[in-house]
């Protein structure tokens, strides 16, 4: 799996102009499932989100994690994180799950999170989102569950 972890301010992910899904401080997390990714990828994904230390201590150093702050994490699926950029200027995306797949773990991952978090907001799997976001720090780190 591929993730997009963003510290954030506040996010929040809009549908045909409805939000339908918000938080405050925390993380903004854009999820990706690859071919050969299963449930175990999922859960694994949600265990180093929900324990990736991103967030500053009283000295200003980045020692704690979204649990140690109570943050909340906005999951958004994004396919586009499989894009291969090697030939010509129009991204190919085969390195994406197929739908039906990319669904389903999608759904692991936020059941996962549910599961393991109390503040857990989610876009829409497949829909044209806007996502709106205050990234604070700029922090964005990118993971790679194998």
């Amino acid at each position: 799996m591929i993730a997009l972890v963003q510290r954030v301010a506040r996010a929040r992910v809009e549908v045909a102009g409805a939000s339908v899904g918000e938080i405050a401080a925390g993380a903004l997390v854009f999820v990706c499932a690859e071919p050969n990714d299963t449930p175990d990828h999922a859960a694994r994904l949600v265990d180093k989100v929900l324990a990736l230390r991103i967030f500053s201590d009283a000295a200003g150093k980045m020692n704690l994690c979204l649990r140690d702050i109570g943050g909340g994490l906005l999951l958004v699926s994004q396919f586009t994180l499989a894009a291969d950029t090697a030939r010509g200027n129009r991204p190919g995306f085969s390195g994406a799950a197929r739908p039906e797949l990319g669904r389903q773990l999608f759904d692991a991952v936020l059941t996962q999170a549910r599961a393991r978090h109390a503040m857990v907001a989610a876009g829409v799997f497949g829909a044209d989102m806007q996502v709106h976001l205050v990234n604070d720090g700029p922090v964005t780190i990118p993971l790679t569950i194998r």
